[in-house]
């Protein structure tokens, strides 16, 4: 065993052990004076000093920064010492990478029984207790799930031990247990067999599944391949995976008695009654779409030559237990899924949602299970960094949330965008064949227990006990390599079909790669694995990462495995498809699964459910016409003015609307170089762009755009509203920046609780209606505004049970857009451009501050929800659309959070210039004045600034349309809003409002 310690010479800055300084003091409150970081490695390997003292040397030390010592520690002070380093079987991705550099360096091949183990030393002084040491171990340095610690004080010998997996020799015999499941059982044992085994099937399924095996015919076929009428564990596995929620969105598509007021409905499926009949309905007017809901990801046409593909998934419960593996597991997982759409994409884009607790949340409050939420946000945002941008992907566009229910339950929407030929090899690309004997190969990383119950999982609220078992780290290089050769693959014509190993592992990909041809036949102990000792049930439903799986014709076989060995990729041949009507699993030639097709993917039973819907009756504040806001706030003066100032700079610098330049400017954006529109733009690069716009094609100039529209706060008052607001904003914000409103697809992220009514879940039916009317909003939006769905995706049971309560986020839906622009030159961003343009309001203002933010500063809620009229809002948009393409429009920025206050301070101090507005000019449905005007969340509404050379002729492309000139951008760094009369309602100093919306999140 050989232990290296590497740390930074004498005078270099140590940027890690300065950061790590900072978070202890400032996030735990604990004063320390310093804090040094070294990397350890531990390799357990039978090497000769002179081998070990090049691989300390050569590999793992820069001579210029560093220095190194081998089986002996640093003799620097400290007063606690904290080494922290990966459990057992977790990923270790900078260990796995050492292994290949040594290979590399020594010019041979690793030990098959060794390993190497990575660490991180800290070295800390000050007054610190080992209390102290404990909280810093927990609170910031470990996470108890994945990582262990070791702490030692001043005097102590630091001697760290590794900690192995037991089974990791290969050498040792292993004896795989099948286990047989007694079904016959009462209905409760039948409950706790499918509680204990974290099945997450309720007793309808479980009996189900248990008269299935009674079944004469299935009994006879059974004993023919030498399995008795008990299910194995294995079968129980692929069936409870294959009928989760995430696989089978049984909620989506259940039968419900919808109740609301006097009237009650019965609606067969959500998804097939207001998702898919959206699409379905626009389909008939739009020929640009390709392939909808069929396949890992929705495709339309970019080109006539090319397709483009976009996917977004969620990864909330593994995020919630480790952040930063749960969000790179989440990007790189939603990439396979444009690469396993037909026979694979080009991966252009990566988009990410997040919606975190307050960062500033009390750490006193939390209990010892759940993670603060700063230290969540910044390990996802790590994680998303290293998952995607890592492996040359661009991460273009995205929104932060942070509300006090998602403290306890993160969502981590993830997303990625891909574009393929419409022909490859003279085929269709976005179609899949299997043929019966094509060969089943598992592609890319391999099987550990890292992803166990991953699907199931995601259906079954967290709690202080949850396992760590479906927590998986992400090895994005490996992920590249197996990309690299899948795409060589594909050009030559060597696999027929590919699919991620995604929810499930390969009982997913396999099964449903199987519905193509009708059967498959595995040879289970082929399966590569991580270490030995892995049960035949883990290897079939682990979802370890960077795993793909291809069917390849048995003539090509040769061709494809030698590509693979050419791109250090791993590839093993595990099966074959099959025609038979089974998914028939065996393990060194035993059979272990033996199910029919039609059972798996048909067998389900379809929930019936009950939903019925109470309005929320908030109470909505009034206020004098004059503007005066005296309900609204506990100290209000006399000074208009003030107030409002005051108001606008809170809402600016609040943590929905602040600026998010910390995170975005730690993503690459420009990987690729076809981004044209960047997340940040203006004079100084740091304003809030609406969308973003990538050229995927240099030898053209055809743009894709891409936006996304969330707003949980209407949820908690109308789900329907909110929906049709999410939209909106969605396709609004690709119009803004110059992209055509008729050729917009979307894709919808329903993240909810538990809508399932029962003893443990009281106001389940209420969240069930909260969907249904969230679906409904959907469909009349989508089809009044012509977007179609083209992909999505649910999570449920976004709950955390403390104790005897259950705390559930709010309904929250993310609609991610996707559009196409003409020209990237014609392209617009929100900054204001140049002082003596015009600024107009476009659009109807309305009484709508229900879920506003200027209600949020005094806690008020309301209920007048900002509504949508599609038919106003698409006239608008495509007149608005033709004065961008004809070079009208010097800025354009949509109204959202804020309302028009907020919209046109961002383009004022985004350019660099003032801003002079009178909102007494804002078209409005009612006679309104000062507050309403002002800050307003009202949809489908912009602010733009015209050259005056342009005005004439941008007012005649906007004829027939709500829109008026409001005022002037101005040299002077002010941003002023008068009213009625010219009175002044807000004078604040363009500078003092950019502080305000930068220095929240300037960490």
């Amino acid at each position: 065993m050989w232990r290296i310690e590497v740390a930074l010479r004498a005078g270099i800055t140590d940027a890690h052990g300065n950061a790590v300084r900072k978070q202890i003091i400032e996030d735990l409150l604990i004063d320390v004076e310093s804090v040094q970081s070294l990397n350890i490695y531990t390799i357990d390997a039978n090497f000769t000093q002179k081998q070990v003292i090049s691989i300390a040397k050569d590999l793992l030390t820069d001579p210029i920064t560093q220095v190194v010592k081998i089986n002996e520690s640093f003799k620097r002070p400290f007063s606690v010492a904290i080494e922290v380093g990966y459990k057992p079987g977790v990923t270790d991705n900078v260990a796995a990478t050492a292994i290949e550099g040594i290979e590399d360096l020594l010019g041979i091949k690793f030990p098959e029984d060794g390993s190497v183990h990575t660490s991180k030393l800290y070295l800390i002084t000050g007054s610190v207790t080992r209390d102290d040491a404990e909280k810093i171990c927990v609170g910031l340095l470990a996470n108890p799930l994945i990582e262990h610690y070791q702490i030692w004080q001043t005097g102590d010998d630091i001697q760290a031990t590794v900690k192995k997996v037991t089974a990791l020799s290969r050498s040792t015999k292993f004896d795989p247990k099948v286990a047989e499941v007694d079904l016959d059982v009462s209905d409760e044992e039948l409950l706790e067999i499918s509680r204990k085994g974290v099945l997450s099937l309720n007793l309808a399924e479980m009996r189900i599944i248990r008269d299935y095996f009674k079944d004469e015919r299935v009994k006879a076929e059974r004993e023919k391949v030498g399995l008795s009428t008990r299910p194995t564990d294995i079968e129980l596995e692929m069936l409870a995976q294959t009928w989760s929620e995430h696989c089978k969105h049984k909620i989506f598509n259940a039968t419900i008695e919808y109740t609301e007021g006097e009237k009650t409905e019965k609606i067969e499926s959500l998804f097939k009654t207001y998702i898919r009949k959206a699409t379905e309905e626009i389909a008939k007017k739009k020929d640009w779409l390709v392939s909808v809901f069929v396949d890992n990801a929705g495709v339309v046409d970019f080109d006539g030559e090319h397709n483009m593909v976009f996917k977004v998934e969620t990864h909330n419960h593994p995020s919630a237990l480790d952040p930063y593996g749960g969000a790179v597991t989440g990007i790189v997982g939603v990439n396979r899924d444009p690469m396993g759409t037909g026979i694979g994409a080009e991966l252009i884009f990566n988009t990410d949602v997040f919606c975190f607790g307050p960062p500033d949340f009390p750490y006193e409050q939390l209990p010892a299970s759940v993670l603060h939420p700063k230290r969540i946000f910044k390990g996802v945002r790590k994680g998303v960094e290293d998952g995607g941008n890592k492996i040359g992907i661009p991460t273009v566009n995205g929104a932060i949330l942070f509300d006090e229910a998602y403290v306890y339950n993160p969502l981590v929407y993830c997303g990625t965008g891909g574009l393929m030929k419409k022909e490859i090899n003279g085929k269709p690309s976005h179609v899949k064949t299997v043929n019966p004997g094509d060969l089943i190969v598992m592609v890319g990383g391999r099987i550990g227990k890292d992803g166990i119950h991953g699907a199931t999982f995601s259906s079954v609220a967290l709690d202080e006990g949850t396992s760590s078992a479906a927590v998986q780290i992400g090895a994005p290089i490996v992920q590249r390599k197996m990309q690299d050769a899948l795409r060589e693959a594909r050009e030559m014509d060597l696999y027929r079909a590919i699919t991620d190993n995604g929810a499930g592992g390969l009982s997913s990909s396999v099964g449903e790669m199987s519905e193509f041809c009708g059967g498959c036949e595995v040879d289970l102990e082929k399966a590569p694995t991580k270490y030995a000792g892995l049960q035949p049930w883990e290897l079939w439903v682990s979802e370890s990462q960077e795993r793909m799986t291809v069917a390849v014709p048995p003539e090509k076989i040769d061709a494809f495995m030698d590509l693979c060995r050419r791109r250090d990729v791993e590839a093993t041949v595990i099966g074959t498809f099959a025609n038979t009507g089974k998914v028939h699993v065996k393990y060194d030639k035993k059979t272990v699964l033996y199910l029919d097709m039609d059972f798996v993917h048909e067998g389900l039973p379809g929930l019936e459910l009950t939903a019925t819907w109470r309005p929320t009756l908030e109470q909505e504040p009034e206020y004098a016409a004059d503007g005066h806001t005296e309900d609204l706030t506990n100290d209000l003066t006399n000074d208009i003015t003030k107030e409002l100032n005051d108001a606008l700079m809170n809402i600016l610098g609040s943590f929905n609307v602040c600026s998010k330049e910390w995170v975005i400017r730690q993503y690459d954006h420009e990987v690729q170089g076809g981004s044209v529109v960047k997340p940040l733009v203006g004079m100084a690069n740091d304003g809030p762009s609406d969308a973003s716009v990538i050229r995927p094609l240099v030898s053209s100039k055809r743009g894709i755009v891409v936006s996304n529209g969330i707003n949980p706060k209407y949820g908690e008052i109308d789900t329907y509203r909110m929906a049709a607001s999410a939209i909106d904003e969605a396709v609004r914000n690709i119009v803004a920046v110059g992209g055509d409103p008729e050729r917009v697809a979307i894709l919808d992220n329903f993240c909810w609780g538990n809508p399932i009514l029962s003893e443990a879940n009281p106001d389940g039916d209420h969240k069930l209606a909260q969907l249904v009317r969230a679906t409904k909003g959907c469909y009349d939006t989508a089809v009044g505004l012509g977007t179609p769905f083209i992909s999505g995706k649910d999570s449920f049971h976004n709950e955390y049970r403390l104790e005897n309560r259950t705390i559930a986020i709010p309904p929250t839906l993310l609609i991610s857009a996707m559009g196409v622009i003409g020209d990237v030159e014609k392209a617009v961003t929100m900054d204001a451009k140049k002082a003596g343009d015009i600024v107009y309001v476009l659009g109807e203002t309305h009484d709508e501050l229900g879920g506003s933010h200027f209600y949020m500063l005094s806690g008020v809620k309301g209920n007048r929800v900002p509504k949508v009229d599609t038919n106003e809002a698409l006239a608008l948009y495509k007149s608005l659309h033709t004065a961008i393409e004809k070079g009208l429009v010097a800025s354009c920025h949509d109204c959202s959070e804020g309302g028009i206050a907020v919209a046109a301070a961002e383009s004022a101090f985004a350019g660099g210039l003032g801003m002079m507005i009178d909102i007494s000019k804002t078209p409005a449905s009612e006679a309104t004045e000062g507050v309403r005007v002002l800050f307003s969340e009202s949809n489908s509404r912009f602010i733009v600034t015209v050259s005056p050379e342009n005005a004439q002729a941008f007012e005649a492309a906007m004829a027939g349309r709500t829109f008026a000139a409001v005022g002037e951008v101005t040299q002077e760094g002010r941003f002023t809003a008068t009213g009625h009369g010219g009175t002044a309602l807000i004078d604040a100093s363009i500078d003092e409002l950019k502080e305000a919306f930068k220095a929240p999140l300037r960490w």
